[in-house]
Parts: structure tokens; sequence; C-alpha cells
């Protein structure tokens, strides 16, 4: 008998063995019985292999000419482990390639997580409330991008990642069903819900087609039902948008998803 190439594959033993804790954890915790109280880290920027699990993409790959950057910063007394994600964005078109009308974007997301005993490794949050980020922001228009195991597989999740503090240190809760789904820059109709049992990637973007330098720091990527118990955002800086006052943390309220219209993916 003999393993399958995806057996030989780097890590497979290991993602196996994290979900086989992760499946075990939440069966003798009943958590399918009642919300997880706990945080559920997608991605931490605390090193540089961190910075290794992810993609960066601009129009550069179609021959355009922005620049994405993704760079892996030590915690200092300031500042905590992140990552900086940052560039310029330019929307000069390719003079050799006359298809090519539209440029100007950036973004990283995380790469897909590969294959397990049990099946291609994918993130089930269906039973946490919101996404949640630690970021610094240049007060950009950034985007927050999720993909999931749809059916069309070009189908993203976006919503604003919206900046109260620009040049601080915040941190975002962005309920799950107020991510609106797009395809290559278009909002699709109907709207269907976000398959939450399988999300494939995390990610930000940013689409709003102004040249110059942009400047975005991620530091934690995780989701949460925002109880006493998620340790991650008792202890992240500056303010927190759109939590619930309940939960004793520093509120401030997040503005309305606004139409997100004409852009690039």
């Amino acid at each position: 008998m003999r393993p399958t190439a995806r057996c030989l594959t780097p890590g497979f033993m290991k993602r196996s063995l994290d979900e086989f804790k992760r499946l075990s954890n939440r069966a003798l915790k009943l958590e399918g019985l009642s919300s997880p109280t706990k945080p559920y880290p997608l991605i931490i920027f605390d090193s540089q292999d961190a910075i290794a699990r992810c993609k960066r993409m601009s129009d550069k790959d179609i021959g355009g000419f922005s620049a994405a950057n993704l760079d892996f910063h030590a915690a200092t007394a300031n500042e905590p482990a992140h990552a900086r994600f940052h560039g310029t964005i330019s929307t000069e078109l390719p003079r050799d390639q006359p298809h090519v009308q539209r440029t100007g974007y950036a973004g990283w997301r995380t790469l897909d997580r590969g294959f397990t005993i049990f099946g291609k490794s994918v993130w089930d949050v269906d039973s946490y409330a919101y996404l949640a980020i630690q970021f610094k922001s240049d007060g950009r228009k950034y985007f927050v991008n999720v993909q999931t195991e749809s059916i069309v597989p070009t189908d993203i999740h976006q919503h604003r990642l919206y900046s109260k503090t620009p040049g601080e240190w915040e941190t975002i809760l962005i309920k799950w069903n107020e991510f609106v789904r797009t395809n290559h820059g278009q909002v699709v109709e109907p709207q269907r819900e976000m398959l939450t049992q399988k999300v494939r990637t995390v990610g930000n973007a940013l689409i709003d087609r102004i040249p110059g330098p942009y400047d975005l720091s991620i530091s934690k990527v995780w989701a949460t039902n925002a109880t006493s118990d998620d340790d991650i955002l008792a202890t992240v800086t500056g303010a927190i948008t759109g939590l619930p006052s309940q939960h004793g943390f520093k509120k401030v309220e997040t503005p309305k998803q606004e139409p997100l219209g004409d852009r690039s993916s």
C-alpha cells in the first residue's frame, strides 16, 4: 500500500494532527451544543512563518504597476508583532496589453491550507458571531475579503475595514452575516448566506484606485463570540469597533456597510 501524493505533501501530518485535536476538543467540550467562548485564531502574525502562509496580489499580475509588500515586524514596547501590508497604487495601464482596461489594486490573503486525513483543511467558524481583526490603518478604503468553498470558486465575501483611529492600533468585529458576496468586483445577486462552515482564506484588499502609497498593519485575525473568555480580545490595544456594550470592552459604533459598487477583485 502506497501513500498518495497528498499524504506526502509538507505539513500533511501536522495539519491532520491539529485537526484531530480541534475536533476532539470540540467533542469533549460539547461545543456543538453551545456557543464556544474561546477565540478561534485564523492567522496570528507573531513570526516570519505566518508571512510565508500568505499570498500577495496586485495588478502587476496582469501587467500593471501597483506594488504589494507584506513584511513581518516583531513586537516592540509600543506595538504588537504584526505584518505590514504596504506599497504603491498605480492606475497606469500596460502599453503592450490592450485587453487590460483597469488597474489600481493590491491585496493579500492566506494560502489554501492544504489537505488532512479528514479532507481539505478549512476553517469552520459557523458557531462564532464575529470576525475580529487587530490592525493599524493609514485611513484608506481597505476591504476584508473572505473566500469559502463556494459553488462559484471566484466568489469573494467583502466588508469595509472601517478605521476610527488611523495611525493607531484598533480592533474591529464584523458579523459574518454582514459580508457582501461579490464576483470580479461586482455585487452578486441574489445574496446567499456565507458558507461559514468552510472558510478557505481571509485577507485584505485596497481597491479605491487612488494613486499613491498605502500602509496597513495587521496583527491578528480570529473568529470570536466576544465573551469575557476571549483572551485575545481582552488584551488587544485601542478602540474595539462593533462590540456590544454588555461585554465590558470599550465600544465604538460600526458604520452601516455601504454599497460596494464597481471595483476590481
